[in-house]
């Protein structure tokens, strides 16, 4: 147990932090998730759309630090580089 008040300070900081970080990184998941779902039904406006929402939410994580803004763009490319192949797989 923490001993002076700058920890005990400390330890409340970072469990509202912790719950705050967890939320965000769950919402993105979220949001991913979705996406993921409209790309397996081969529904590409609707994945679009997806995209487009999770886009601001995941970059904001970034922002937040709850992920690396490395990961949020390969992520973002991955999954955009998917809804791409499924136009070419509808075109052909």
């Amino acid at each position: 147990m923490a001993n002076t008040a700058s920890a005990r300070k400390r330890i409340r900081q970072t469990e509202k932090r912790t719950l705050r970080n967890r939320a965000r990184k769950s919402r993105v998941r979220g949001f991913i998730r979705k996406v993921e779902q409209a790309i397996a039904g081969g529904d590409k406006s609707s994945a679009q759309d997806a995209l487009k929402a999770a886009q601001p939410e995941m970059q904001r994580a970034a922002t937040k630090g709850v992920f690396h803004a490395n990961t949020v763009a390969r992520k973002l490319s991955r999954l955009s580089a998917r809804i791409k192949s499924l136009e070419a797989a509808a075109q052909a």
